[in-house]
């Protein structure tokens, strides 16, 4: 694993989008087309919104999968992670191929589940885009987490901690309106991508950034999984960066 500290958010989106781009058209020459797993959530904002001026990038030959969402949230509600890659990746860039994952209960969206899996096993991953959660959570595998399970994706019960970090981030009025379940991937199935870009911005997340990338691989820091992967880039600005010594970061 590789890390790479920027001045702030703005330098660490477009450095990441200089990455992903990177790692894009290296797919689209190999193979004729890229197959990514998408993020969603604050982290990716300054990301997002430098992909489009990123050249020479045929995205209609770029397929997304879905990473996590909220269970019994309409796939309309201002926090849906649906409608966060709709509006703000795949319809911007033109994708035309893509997996979300349904909002509804526990049940009703099993078919949906069991659809986006067979294409996500189809052929591998180029590259997994991630965040890190204030509790340390991977995608939302909260702690501690399943670093075995086989599966691609799972239903989990959210922490307080995660679900706080909703409402203090402004997808939703209070505590309450957060959802308590969400379907996600595994921690062994992202591990599966080819490479993978994690993106951290924000001192309120050095706590979560030195106990995942500071202290070993651990179930109770999940994101420390993404130390062992071969070919994962950890972006953190500053002020996430500020609790990590400096021989970490000069030696990954």
């Amino acid at each position: 694993m590789h890390i790479q500290v920027l001045e702030d958010r703005t330098a660490l989106g477009r450095a990441a989008a200089d990455h992903v781009a990177r790692a894009i058209r290296r797919a689209l020459a190999r193979a004729g087309s890229a197959r990514i797993i998408a993020a969603t959530g604050t982290s990716q904002f300054e990301l997002l919104a430098a992909l489009p001026a990123e050249p020479d990038i045929d995205w209609s030959r770029v397929e997304v999968f879905h990473l996590d969402e909220y269970l019994g949230l309409p796939a309309d509600h201002p926090a849906s992670f649906s409608r966060f890659l709709l509006e703000r990746l795949i319809r911007p860039l033109g994708i035309g191929q893509y997996h979300l994952l349904a909002g509804g209960t526990d049940t009703d969206g099993d078919d949906v589940v069991e659809r986006v899996t067979r294409a996500l096993e189809s052929a591998p991953i180029d590259l997994a885009l991630t965040g890190v959660g204030e509790n340390g959570h991977l995608a939302f595998n909260d702690p501690p987490a399943d670093f075995d399970i086989e599966a691609a994706y799972l239903r989990v019960d959210l922490d307080e901690r995660c679900r706080q970090q909703q409402v203090g981030e402004g997808w939703f009025e209070n505590l309450a309106a957060v959802p308590k379940r969400a379907v996600t991937m595994s921690v062994r199935q992202i591990l599966k991508a080819k490479e993978i870009i994690c993106l951290v911005p924000d001192g309120r997340k050095a706590q979560a950034v030195m106990r995942c990338f500071g202290n070993g691989v651990t179930p109770a820091a999940p994101a420390s999984a993404l130390l062992e992967h071969p070919r994962a880039t950890v972006y953190l600005d500053r002020s996430s960066a500020r609790l990590l010594p400096r021989s970490l970061v000069d030696q990954a």
